[in-house]
């Protein structure tokens, strides 16, 4: 058979041209191979969460459906880029007919590139458009893929398809991150001048905003509507000049913990993780602390975090970082944030009294004055409420947070071992020796953050032992250690839970009584510049912080006041409809009936760890220090300075005397008060106060107050309570 060469080259041709067309993808895999530029965390129910954009070369948000995009933006599109896009078959042939007629006779016509060919463009990098144009062969292969394209594809998927994958403007690829970005809603919510201004950009993507809304006036009279040019110009250059992320689909609920996740690992843009955070609980938790935020913000508050764990598993279920736009400083994340600890370390403080058999939950302890000599300095503790309880046995001075008996108990431990449990723990903040923090690491003079606290206080729910924190559901279940005596353990958590014992400084109603079993500590930090409440359930454990992100102090704002409302607010939504039982005790811990000598605290039964219990407990001096007639405080060659932070009326030296019938102070050869104590407002410089008995000089003591300048705070209402420092 005889071939012709002319029908066989033309044959040829059309092969060749028809190449790129069998390698186009169909409309499932094209949706598939979507990736957005963001990692989007769900929570553990599947919910929406949180997404973070992790690439930053271009701006992909979701794969939007054509049936959610606007009537408006759909009619836009078609009457700007393609009449005829419903009755041709991939290649328009009138519109070829009449741009060539243009061509021959220089005229500006429409180009004949349907959105069917730009689509082919979009799928195959060989036809893609360049800054030269397309060649002739690109142009017949364009043409050949189109019509390919169009008998396997649905207009819909074509249209769906085109709108997803089209470049808009600068980095913003598809319509949702356009619609997200120049006008802070989805795509479904689109008008007709929105839709407009859109269309508009993709013939000129980088065109002046003038431009963009001169065009966009012109689509609006091709799609039959009154358009006014003058404002349609002004809404583009509005929406060109917001170009931010704008509108999220979902609340954006986590931030903190979103980029906190991040920064474990790298997630690759696209991704789509199921966290351990409770959405519900996200939201519930960031309401109340917001709540409780605004409510201080007249004594100087503006920020707040917190975290909330599951016991068993370690899950991560809530974790608000910041209080949002209430602050300054929102990107601050509250939660890993190095602020100080105040009483929150307490209780590991005792735990390890009790475990090394030093004290036992009776045993008393001085509640009195106490003076210190360290490295730095005179140490001299106070109390929450300035006043001294006198002996207490270790369950009231742990539940009542009496700070004195603290510091007698970290002499015994030294503060090397205490600092040793705390790293132990996880409290990794605390990068220097026990020396350095001295006694005061007692009281919390260290910077801790708040997700290694609630964990160490999360171990001490378990009964000493601890797991891996979970971030992600798909994170395997880590191994417990044992990290503290399950049987002192128990003990500090009965304390901690015992409404009766914390009533000597917080009384029996208060933020941390629940209505079913929880073990709870509050902390203050000094000046009141942190405020903690870290405690748990029998499921939950849940810590709160609140203060300010830039270090300044809160104006008369306690953990009481500030931190444990939003903590009992928590632990009450936890519980609504879940019970919290108390821990069975552990084998080996003895309850025994205990009798204070001279009613120092009243008969109780009392929990021991095995070979410490007795049935009688005996008042014994735990300093043995004979304190003749004289003054008690303060001591020869004490220095006091002053804190340019603190009120003035809340900075007082108070003399104390002991062993005289009829005391009186004289200050620098003059009279200054009659009494066994007397509140002296400090002024600058070397003094001698002289304690008197009638005519008779008792004792001299001289001492220096450094300080030069007290800044005052703005006047507000204390409701009759002064602030001090370390509950």
């Amino acid at each position: 058979m005889r071939i012709n060469p002319y029908r066989a080259g033309l044959a040829l041709c059309f092969a060749l041209a028809s190449l790129p067309a069998w390698s186009l993808p169909d409309f499932a895999a094209v949706k598939a191979g979507w990736r957005s530029s963001d990692v989007i965390l769900l929570d553990r129910h599947g919910q929406p969460l949180q997404r973070v954009r992790v690439d930053q070369k271009v701006r992909k948000l979701d794969w939007v459906a054509l049936p959610d995009i606007s009537p408006a933006m759909r009619q836009a599109l078609v009457v700007s880029e393609d009449r005829n896009f419903y009755s041709h078959s991939g290649v328009d042939w009138s519109a070829v007919a009449a741009a060539s007629w243009g061509n021959l006779w220089n005229q500006r016509t429409r180009g004949a590139s349907t959105l069917t060919m730009q689509l082919v463009g979009l799928l195959d990098d060989d036809l893609k458009r360049s800054n030269q144009g397309r060649s002739l062969s690109q142009k017949v292969r364009q043409g050949w893929s189109a019509e390919w394209l169009e008998r396997r594809w649905t207009k819909a998927q074509i249209l769906e398809a085109y709108l997803n994958l089209v470049g808009f403007r600068g980095e913003i690829v598809g319509l949702d991150a356009l619609s997200a970005s120049l006008f802070d809603k989805s795509p479904a919510g689109l008008d007709a001048h929105e839709s407009a201004i859109a269309v508009a950009l993709l013939r000129a993507p980088n065109a002046a905003p003038l431009a963009v809304g001169t065009r966009a006036c012109g689509i609006l009279k091709d799609m039959g509507r009154v358009a006014d040019c003058d404002q349609v110009r002004v809404e583009a250059q509005v929406a060109l000049a917001r170009h931010g992320n704008g509108y999220q689909q979902e609340a954006q609920l986590a931030p903190h913990f979103a980029r906190k996740l991040l920064a474990r690992g790298a997630l690759p843009a696209g991704t789509t993780v199921r966290t351990t955070l409770d959405a519900d609980l996200q939201r519930f938790a960031t309401l109340i602390l917001r709540r409780q935020i605004t409510e201080l913000r007249q004594r100087n508050v503006e920020d707040g975090a917190l975290v909330v764990l599951d016991n068993r598993s370690g899950d991560i279920l809530a974790w608000v970082g910041s209080s949002g736009d209430l602050s300054r400083a929102s990107d601050v994340d509250g939660v890993t944030a190095l602020r100080q600890a105040g009483s929150t370390l307490k209780p590991f403080l005792y735990q390890l009294a009790l475990q090394g058999r030093w004290l036992t939950a009776a045993s008393l302890l001085n509640d009195s004055p106490l003076d210190l000599n360290t490295a730095s300095g005179l140490y001299n503790p106070q109390n929450y409420d300035k006043d001294f309880k006198g002996p207490v046995s270790v369950r009231t001075a742990l539940a009542s947070s009496l700070n004195t008996p603290a510091v007698r108990t970290i002499e015994m431990v030294t503060p090397a071992r205490l600092r040793e449990r705390l790293v132990t723990l996880g409290l990794s903040s605390l990068t220097e020796s026990g020396d350095y923090y001295g006694y005061s690491l007692a009281l919390g003079a260290a910077d801790v953050r708040l997700l290694d606290l609630a964990n160490a206080y999360r171990t001490l729910a378990t009964g000493g032992t601890q797991n891996p924190l979970r971030w992600l559901s798909t994170d395997p279940a880590g191994a417990s250690r044992r990290l503290l005596d399950e049987q002192s353990s128990f003990v500090i958590s009965d304390i901690l839970s015992d409404r009766t014992a914390r009533a000597r400084t917080f009384g029996l109603e208060s933020a941390l009584a629940t209505r079913f079993w929880t073990a709870v500590k509050t902390g203050t930090s000094k000046d009141m510049r942190d405020n903690w409440a870290v405690g748990y359930s029998q499921r939950y454990t849940v810590a709160t912080w609140v203060g300010n992100a830039s270090g300044a102090p809160m104006w008369d704002v306690s953990g009481m006041h500030g931190a444990a409302p939003v903590w009992l607010a928590l632990m009450n939504q936890l519980h609504a409809t879940t019970p919290s039982l108390p821990p069975a005790a552990p084998a080996g811990i003895q309850a025994r009936q205990v009798h204070f000598e001279n009613y120092v605290e009243t008969d109780r039964r009392e929990y021991f760890l095995p070979g410490t219990g007795r049935d009688q407990i005996y008042l014994v001096s735990d300093d043995a220090r004979a304190r003749p007639a004289g003054i008690d405080y303060p001591v020869d060659g004490a220095i006091f300075a002053l804190d340019p932070d603190i009120p003035p009326a809340n900075q007082r030296i108070v003399f104390r005397a002991n062993g005289t019938s009829k005391p009186q102070w004289w200050l620098n050869g003059k009279l200054l008060g009659r009494g066994q104590s007397w509140a002296w407002f400090p002024m600058p410089g070397r003094h001698v106060i002289e304690l008197r008995d009638n005519t008779r000089t008792v004792q001299q003591v001289h001492f220096e107050v450094r300080g030069a300048f007290l800044r005052q705070t703005p006047p507000r209402k204390t409701g009759g309570k002064q602030p001090v420092p370390a509950t």
